[in-house]
C-alpha cells in the first residue's frame, strides 16, 4: 500500500490507459467545390470563407433557373468578400473563387492566340 493520500488504482485500471498530451489540431485550410442552386447557398459559401476554407462555386445550376439570381448571388459575394478583405474571381464561364483574407488569387492577363500564333512553327 502507498503512504500517500491517493487512492491505488483497481487491478487492471491504470494499465495501457495513459491519457497522451495532444495539443489541439492546427486548423487546415481546405478547397471545396460547391454548387448555387438557390441564393440561400451564398449563406453556405459565406459560412466556409468564414472558416478559412476557399470555395469553388459552379454557378451554372442557378444559371439554368435564374441569369438574374446568378447577379444577385455574385454581387452579394462581393460585397461580402469586400468587408472580410478576402477575394474573388470568375473561372471560365461555370465557376467562381471565392476566399478569405489570408489568401489571394493570382490574375495573370492572358492573350487570346491569334491565326498567326498557331501558324508558327515551334522554336
Amino acid at each position: 500500500m502507498s503512504s500517500t493520500s491517493e487512492p491505488e488504482p483497481a487491478k487492471g485500471e491504470g494499465e495501457s490507459q495513459a491519457t497522451p498530451q495532444t495539443t489541439p489540431p492546427l486548423s487546415k485550410t481546405y478547397v471545396k467545390a460547391l454548387p448555387i442552386n438557390d441564393l440561400a447557398d451564398v449563406a453556405v459559401i459565406k459560412t466556409e470563407v468564414e472558416t478559412g476554407n476557399v470555395v469553388i462555386a459552379k454557378i451554372t445550376p442557378l444559371a439554368k433557373k435564374s441569369v438574374e439570381d446568378v447577379g444577385k448571388a455574385v454581387n452579394e459575394l462581393c460585397e461580402y468578400i469586400k468587408t472580410v478583405g478576402g477575394d474573388i474571381a470568375r473561372l471560365g464561364e461555370e465557376r467562381i473563387v471565392v476566399t478569405p483574407s489570408s489568401i489571394r488569387i493570382w490574375r495573370e492577363r492572358v492573350k487570346p492566340p491569334t491565326s498567326a500564333d498557331a501558324r508558327e512553327e515551334p522554336k
